[in-house]
């Protein structure tokens, strides 16, 4: 009993003092995850290593972790290149006209989150999709004299949105990788706390919106984005074609890597018809992003972005998780947590609950989502089997307690970048971005009710999660 008792104080030692020197680094020092991720994985390591841990225990972990991570990283890759080659052809830029082009100024709240949803869902980047045309939304918000509070709520709401859904999403790629969950399991999972969140958000802005109904857009800078994005792309509805075809190949449950090659290919032909671009320069977008100079700033910052190494900071921060998550397992970390969890979680609702609660307060600690992913996915997975629970149930959860959630922390650092692109705080936009908080609400319904809670075999548990 005393030997099990000093393996488990040994391992939470190595926990507090890692987790301490992260928490350090990512939030004292606002240092690169990436990076605090890796030193604290470092000391991980000697520190199991002076406490009797060889290090190819550690190597073996290290192999199996990145091993399983691997797949979720080369998505992110074409992700990249894809984004590039979406922008190279046109395909974004366009998407973007059409959003603002359409936008009705009478339902503005209404229509900039549908807008933020579809840039989102077909970008796969919240982060983008704020620091972009949400900008560009908050200035016509400015224009109509509607509080940039609301105006960001509906932003942030509409960027969250996709960040959860789009197949095209670090966080919708990594959650069920360290889950074990196809990526569309998770992403017909999430539906059910993420589309009651949307329609509640759009009741709401229509609500809102009601006293500005005789606004017009006055605003010099939405006309000069329209007429500017007309005089640097060919705009014809032929380059939606690639978003088309990668959405029907994912309906028809075709490989991830092939379908994004495809929308690649096609929407490299595409550039060099209709955008008149050399191969060159469209090798040049796969690998840099597209880079252009349109005579508008804000359009430059839309239209400027993806490419292969756009992607390489997230696949560091998956890399650094992924050593950090090796380093507890080798130390008996999860071992420890997970005997804890089944003293006290004696029944799949009981293991429910503590997974939310678990999962909301580290990466509210951490104030970032990704590395938490790493942490209580693996750690978590074999329990959910043992209860026989499938494991998109915990895939939604890491995005619910995380993606959806981490705009809440003030000290996250998607609530820093929102208040540095969007200029308003999470004090101010959270009441208006009902997704931040209400997915975790729906999610406590469905446990205690068993609606959307699924066993392993895809049953959902009706009254049976006891």
């Amino acid at each position: 009993m005393k030997t099990e008792e000093m393996k488990r104080g040994k391992s939470l030692l190595v926990l507090l003092i890692a987790l301490g020197i992260l928490l350090f680094g990512v939030i004292k020092l606002k240092a690169n995850p990436a990076i605090s991720l890796i030193l604290s994985a470092l000391i991980a390591i000697y520190i199991g290593m002076l406490l009797g841990h060889k290090w190819e225990d550690f190597e073996r972990d290290i192999g199996d972790t990145i091993h399983k991570m691997f797949v979720g990283m080369l998505i992110m890759m074409f992700v990249g290149i894809l984004i590039g080659s979406w922008m190279a052809s046109g395909t974004i830029p366009l998407l973007m006209y059409y959003g603002l082009k359409f936008l009705p100024a009478p339902i503005f709240l209404v229509a900039a989150c549908i807008l933020c949803c579809i840039m989102s869902l077909m970008t796969g980047t919240s982060w983008g999709t704020m620091g972009t045309i949400g900008v560009a939304l908050m200035g016509v918000a400015e224009g109509l004299g509607i509080p940039t509070s609301y105006a960001a709520g509906a932003i942030v709401v509409g960027a969250i949105f996709g960040d959860k859904l789009s197949p095209l999403s670090d966080t919708t790629i990594v959650a069920p990788y360290v889950s074990g969950v196809h990526i569309m399991d998770h992403i017909k999972s999430m539906l059910y706390t993420t589309i009651p969140c949307l329609l509640i958000s759009l009741i709401l802005y229509f609500i809102l919106g009601a006293k500005f109904q005789s606004a017009t857009i006055q605003s010099g800078e939405y006309f000069e984005i329209l007429s500017t994005l007309e005089s640097n792309f060919q705009l014809t509805p032929i380059l939606l074609l690639p978003p088309i075809l990668v959405l029907v190949l994912i309906v028809l449950k075709k490989p991830t890597i092939p379908t994004f090659g495809a929308g690649i290919i096609l929407a490299m032909g595409l550039a060099m018809i209709f955008q008149q671009k050399g191969i060159k320069d469209v090798l040049d977008a796969l690998l840099n992003g597209l880079k252009t100079e349109t005579g508008m700033e804000l359009v430059d910052k839309m239209v400027n972005r993806g490419g292969l190494l756009s992607m390489m900071p997230s696949v560091a921060l998956i890399i650094g998780a992924a050593l950090f998550s090796a380093s507890l397992k080798t130390n008996l970390v999860f071992d420890v947590f997970l005997d804890t969890i089944q003293k006290y979680a004696r029944s799949r609702k009981s293991l429910l609950l503590f997974s939310y609660a678990l999962h909301l307060v580290l990466a509210s600690l951490t104030g970032v989502y990704l590395v938490t992913f790493s942490i209580v996915g693996p750690m978590l997975g074999p329990l959910f089997d043992k209860m026989d629970l499938h494991r998109k149930n915990l895939s939604r959860m890491l995005e619910d307690t995380g993606t959806a959630f981490s705009p809440i922390i003030p000290w996250s650092n998607i609530s820093i970048f929102i208040l540095g692109t969007l200029g308003v705080s999470s004090f101010d936009y959270v009441l208006y971005a009902p997704i931040t908080y209400l997915g975790v609400v729906f999610a406590l319904i469905y446990i205690f009710t068993g609606f959307g809670i699924f066993d392993s075999s895809g049953k959902m548990l009706v009254g049976k999660t006891k």
